[in-house]
């Protein structure tokens, strides 16, 4: 049997090749739990029209992927607000990698390099459908708090002091 390859965690830029793929199986997941069934390419090129990512590169924020070998099995991003406050954003694991600790990877590894851009606040928000996400988050540290934007999908808004 052959030793798993480790897994390598590390900034891209938003326009490569492999974030545009991890960006599209993200929102063909996102849509599809929200509709409850397999989304559609329209659909998927709509949320993804509606969130661009553009400057999820510094100093205007980062996008991280996880890779093991060749392939990305997640991403999460962040993207710098004014006060020192940064917005998590596309936090999201391959199916087949969940329940391995990645997505506590992702995030960690986001908060340390939000510490090195000078962030001293992260906030996010999620749906209610997301669970799995919001006991990430809370798990994090994140507490759950008031609505800090009017985003039509969002159901719950956290925030963590990194400070």
């Amino acid at each position: 049997m052959l030793p798993a390859l480790p897994i390598r965690i590390s900034a891209a830029l938003p326009t490569s090749t492999e974030a545009k793929n991890v960006s599209t199986r993200y929102y063909e997941d996102l849509v599809g739990r929200y509709h409850r069934r397999p989304a559609t390419r329209e659909e998927v090129l709509d949320a993804e029209a509606g969130y661009p990512n553009g400057d999820l590169i510094a100093p205007t924020g980062i996008l991280l992927l996880a890779r093991q070998g060749v392939s990305v099995l997640g991403c999460a991003g962040m993207r710098v607000r004014p006060n020192a406050i940064g917005e998590v954003t596309r936090v999201f694991v391959e199916s087949a990698a969940r329940g391995n600790g990645l997505g506590r990877l992702l995030m960690e590894e986001l908060e340390r390099n939000s510490r090195e851009m000078g962030i001293r606040t992260l906030r996010l928000d999620t749906r209610t459908d997301l669970v799995e996400a919001r006991g990430l988050y809370a798990s994090l540290g994140f507490i759950e708090g008031d609505a800090h934007n009017a985003d039509p999908y969002a159901n719950h808004w956290f925030r963590k002091d990194l400070a």
